[in-house]
């Protein structure tokens, strides 16, 4: 009887695929994306920072805009916050902008903008909003270091490939999932590889119906072969995210001018501005509640007038129902309670300022009014 012949270990079998195959896939098949061409640190850097929990098409255009506007390390630093938020308006987790902001200024004064000398991972995760991930990538792109990256996308074509039938998000899972990858990991073509990984996951093994056929991973597939790929990851049943309801107020004067609040830099959206309000508590109406949160917020006394606007908004932790109301100032001057800044502003001259996506619905309503629209719509902030 002839004897079997041992087979390698499966992840020596998937890493010569890797090489013979996923490399010359992406070589032919990656997307010709504006962060890819002329890669300098700070180019990868704003890119990787934009690209997290943010869609590749999304960010093609505010990463062009970003570009023309702060081409350097130095444009950046040198820039007011409120310009840095402006410009990222509308893409979400403003914190990172504040990160990158603080990053550049960091980089700009302390290494003459220049960190070619300092590619290391661990020196990277020295700045503000650089974590294990977004140092891997940024060490690999801009420097070829040998960091092996692990997002989303690589999680699920390593699920698949090994047939991982654990919880992906647990300690132990995440520990599994960076031991796969840096085993993988192509010596010395870090970039290239990391960047097949994700473009593997984001072109071809897809969350619901992947396209296997075309994976040039498939023959070591795991998941293909026990005929499920879909199975994998595991995923947890989603829990129920909390609903919140939200008032808040446009307070006008005799100028015609809006009072608007900015937020204080460590609370959630720090830096952008607000029509002022806050939550709803138990036992008030919206009206109450408005009424209230002007007070605490900038020590005004007002009263409530018509219904301006609804907005519906969901957050990655919770959703939002913000009813906004018109408010007449009867006594008192408004100053930062409970906030970084507050401003009267002319309608026309509101879109010079930051907000968050909900309250730029707001703004969008303002202006219409002043042609004539009626007030009271409801309406959804998507993303």
């Amino acid at each position: 009887m002839q004897a079997v012949k041992p087979q390698p270990p499966k992840t020596d079998r998937v890493k010569k695929a890797v090489e013979s195959g996923l490399l010359p896939w992406f070589s032919t098949n990656a997307r010709d994306l504006p962060w890819r061409r002329n890669r300098t640190p700070y180019r990868v850097w704003v890119s990787e920072i934009m690209l997290q929990q943010t869609r590749v098409d999304t960010v093609i255009a505010y990463y062009l805009r970003w570009m023309k506007a702060f081409p350097s390390w130095k444009a950046l630093a040198t820039a007011p916050q409120g310009d840095v938020l402006k410009l990222w308006e509308g893409l979400g987790y403003y914190s990172r902008a504040r990160n990158l902001h603080a990053a550049a200024q960091i980089i700009a004064k302390e290494y003459r903008g220049d960190i070619s000398n300092h590619r290391t991972e661990v020196f990277l995760r020295q700045f503000p909003g650089i974590g294990n991930y977004t140092a891997a990538a940024i060490a690999s792109l801009a420097f070829n270091e040998d960091a092996a990256v692990v997002d989303g996308n690589v999680i699920r074509v390593l699920s698949r490939l090994f047939a991982f039938g654990g919880d992906t998000k647990s300690a132990a899972g995440k520990k599994q999932m960076q031991a796969w990858a840096d085993k993988l990991l192509v010596k010395g073509r870090a970039g290239e590889f990391n960047e097949a990984m994700m473009e593997l996951g984001a072109l071809v093994c897809l969350p619901k119906n992947p396209q296997c056929a075309e994976c040039p991973l498939r023959k070591v597939c795991s998941a293909l072969i026990e005929g499920k790929p879909s199975t994998y990851p595991v995923m947890e049943k989603k829990k129920k995210v909390p609903h919140i309801t939200v008032g808040a107020a446009v307070t006008m004067n005799r100028k015609g001018e809006v009072l608007i609040a900015q937020r204080k830099q460590d609370d959630m959206l720090g830096g952008l501005w607000e029509f002022p309000g806050g939550k709803l508590e138990q036992g008030e109406t919206i009206q109450e509640c408005v009424s209230r949160e002007l007070q605490e917020e900038l020590g005004i006394k007002t009263v409530i007038g018509e219904h301006v606007i609804t907005v519906k908004h969901a957050y990655s932790h919770f959703t939002m129902t913000m009813h906004v109301y018109r408010a007449a100032i009867v006594s008192g001057r408004p100053r930062p309670i409970h906030c970084a800044d507050y401003a009267w502003v002319k309608v026309p001259d509101l879109g010079k300022f930051a907000y968050s996506k909900a309250d730029l619905l707001v703004v969008e309503k303002l202006r219409k009014a002043l042609g004539g629209e009626k007030t009271g719509k409801k309406v959804d902030a998507a993303g």
